[in-house]
């Protein structure tokens, strides 16, 4: 069984930053995994942020969330990565990570992030 498990959220001031963490509880990423972030506030859609391969690196982002989040993985920590900078009040969100793991998506439970103005 794989699960996802986000840490690092919390609260932030506008224009701060903050990285989350994405592991696999019991388990570790391998090969072709592709590991996702997403985020959902009350009311609206969940939108993906970025995803990555986890034996190549390749990266891709939703062109709205390019320039501020940055996806990277840490192969020896064995953990998936959310940099977010210049945080905005709209930010704020629940932010989780899935994983594609032999064709099946698994879910974190997220990691709530609060920016105040």
């Amino acid at each position: 069984q794989v699960q996802p498990v986000e840490s690092g959220g919390g609260l932030v001031q506008a224009g701060g930053s903050l990285t989350l963490s994405c592991s696999v509880s019991g388990g570790t990423f391998v090969g072709d995994d592709m590991v996702a972030w997403y985020r959902q506030t009350p009311g609206k859609e969940r939108e993906v942020i970025a995803t990555i391969t986890w034996d190549d690196g390749s990266r891709h982002y939703t062109d709205s969330m390019r320039g501020r989040f940055t996806i990277y993985r840490n192969y020896n920590e064995n953990r998936a990565f959310l940099h977010m900078n210049g945080l905005k009040v709209e930010d704020a969100a629940l932010y989780s990570c899935s994983v594609k793991h032999d064709y099946v998506m698994y879910w974190g439970q997220g990691t709530q992030v609060t920016v105040s103005s």
